[in-house]
Order: structure tokens, then C-alpha cells, then sequence
């Protein structure tokens, strides 16, 4: 067999450069906002993952064999914490990788579940059914409101976490990271002025919700629900029950029920019927919105064009 220094050198090379080829980091993200986010930093290195299926309840998911190997083998992991994934903490206490509650990262702006009979939730202090109608299990009163990725300066604290991790988890492209946080964050600056405009004229419109998630939202643009409908998905409403929410609801006037996609609780139809109330969906996960850089600023825009076709009509 003759040695031929050429291709020697050529294979070499060939080696050198395949073990100079980068996999992109794998990122894993509980939700689909949080995907979102990270689809902003990791643009042109790579596209997060997302554990939760579309439609799938963050509250309540129950994780198959296949969920929990995604979870253990991700190199980096970002849920919001046990105030909402509370099907997590037990699988996470065996993974070796990074994870990261971003209900705990400095600088996170929290709300809490206000009490019913606090006088800044109006339309529940005198409420004949409240007692009956309640919170959801997940919203006790004092508890941390979860849905904190509704707030844009939440949504720039996550996106500057996520950056710094992937720098150091892939320090090669470390300033490609910086440089797509820095364009995230001027983009949400223009989006914030853009949307402080469209809403505006809203303040002050009465809204019902069937899930109480979207009180970051409100606190950034202004508006403020005028009652929560917590309904059970296993539990029909008692008469008594239903006849209590009408009543808010007739004491409104013309007004707006929001519920959230895939599904349209029947109840809703059965509380508008021969009142002046209009039906719509608010989509606080982005179930429809694609992933890309632009992703999340998709979801919040959404989110108030979904506010202002309906409320823009009362």
C-alpha cells in the first residue's frame, strides 16, 4: 500500500473540520411562551423545544414516559415553577442539566391572587354567588399568579436569563446571543408603545374571563376584569351558581366573556343568552402563533387585538 501525503492531509482536515462542527444547544422549555422567548435569543443558532402539547393545560398535564426523557436529556430546561407546573418539581429532582424556575429569577415582577372580597377586585365584593363560583384550585387567594410571561418586562428578564445561559453553554457564539437580546429588547420597546396606543381607548370596558390569567396583561395596558368565572371542567354549575354569574353580568350591561382556546366552556352560551354580551377567546399560550424570533411579540399582539375586537364594540 503506498502512502500518499495528500490524502492523508486531506482526511486530517476532514477530521478536523467535523470535530470543529458545533450541535446547536438543545433548549427545552415547559410552555410555548417560554419557547417563544427562547426562539428570539437562539435565532440562527438553533430552534427551542417545547414540552406541553398545543391546547394542553399547564395546570393539570400529566407527563408521558417519552415527556420525561425529553426533560432529562435537554441541555437547558426553563419552566415557570411550581406555582404552575406542579406536575414537574418530582421529575426535575432527577435531572443533571440546568433548570430553571423563572418564578424565582431576580428581577421577576410577581403578582399574587387577590382575595375576592378585596375591594380592587370590583364585581366580586357583592357578588349573591361568588361564594359558590370561587377560584380555581390553582388561584387560592395569596397565591403567586404564575401567568407572569403577560407581563413584556418579565418577558425581557427570561430573554436576558436565556441568553447568558446559552452563552455559557455555547460560548463560540456568545455575542450572536447578545446581539439577538438586544434586538428583542427593542423590539418589545416599540411593541409596548404600539400596544399602550391600541388599548388605551379600551380602559374602563367591562370583561368577564373564565380563567384569571391574564392580570399581567392588564397591569401593563390599563385594563382591569370586571369578574372571574371560575368553573370547574368537572363540575357542572347549580342553578344558584349560574343565576349568580348572570346577575354580574346583567349589572354590567353590554359587555365582553372571554374564554381560551381550543374549547369554549358551554356555560358561556348559557350566561350571554338574551343578554348584550359578546363572546370571544383569549389566547395567553400562543397556541396559534408560529415559532420564531418573532414569536412572543406575536402572542402579546394577539392577545390585544383579541382585547380590542370585542371590547371595541360595546
Amino acid at each position: 500500500m503506498s502512502f500518499r501525503p495528500a490524502a492523508l492531509l486531506l482526511a486530517c482536515c476532514s477530521l478536523l473540520l467535523s470535530l470543529s462542527v458545533r450541535a446547536e444547544v438543545s433548549v427545552l422549555t415547559s410552555i410555548k411562551p417560554l419557547q417563544l422567548i427562547a426562539a428570539a435569543i437562539q435565532d440562527g443558532e438553533g430552534t427551542p423545544d417545547v414540552l406541553l402539547p398545543p391546547g394542553a393545560s399547564p395546570h393539570s398535564y400529566s407527563l408521558r414516559p417519552s415527556d420525561i426523557r425529553r426533560v432529562r436529556d435537554a441541555q437547558l430546561f426553563y419552566w415557570v415553577g411550581p406555582d404552575l407546573e406542579s406536575f414537574l418539581p418530582k421529575v426535575l429532582e432527577s435531572r443533571k442539566g440546568p433548570s430553571v424556575a423563572l418564578q424565582d429569577q431576580a428581577g421577576m415582577h410577581l403578582r399574587k391572587f387577590a382575595d375576592f372580597s378585596e375591594s380592587n377586585h370590583p364585581g366580586h365584593d357583592d357578588d349573591p354567588g361568588h361564594d359558590e363560583m370561587g377560584h380555581d384550585h390553582d388561584h387560592r387567594p395569596g397565591m403567586i399568579d404564575a401567568h407572569l410571561w403577560l407581563l413584556p418586562a418579565n418577558a425581557q428578564v427570561i430573554a436576558a436569563r436565556m441568553a447568558e445561559d446559552l452563552a455559557i453553554a455555547d460560548p463560540a457564539n456568545a455575542s450572536r446571543y447578545q446581539a439577538n437580546l438586544k434586538a428583542f429588547d427593542e423590539r418589545m420597546e416599540t411593541l409596548d408603545a404600539r400596544l399602550k396606543q391600541r388599548i388605551a381607548p379600551l380602559k374602563g370596558k367591562p370583561f368577564f374571563v373564565f380563567h384569571e390569567a391574564f392580570d399581567y396583561f392588564e397591569e401593563a395596558y390599563g385594563l382591569r376584569h370586571t369578574g372571574v368565572f371560575a368553573v370547574s371542567a368537572d363540575v357542572q354549575p347549580g342553578a344558584r351558581h349560574v343565576a349568580g354569574m348572570r346577575a354580574q353580568l346583567q349589572k354590567a350591561g353590554p359587555s365582553c366573556i372571554f374564554s381560551e382556546p381550543p374549547i369554549r366552556p358551554r356555560l358561556a352560551d348559557t350566561l350571554s343568552q338574551g343578554l348584550p354580551v359578546r363572546l370571544a377567546e383569549l389566547d395567553d399560550l400562543g397556541v396559534s402563533v408560529k415559532v420564531d424570533a418573532q414569536g412572543y411579540e406575536n402572542l402579546l399582539g394577539n392577545l390585544a387585538g383579541e382585547f380590542a375586537s370585542c371590547l371595541e364594540k360595546l
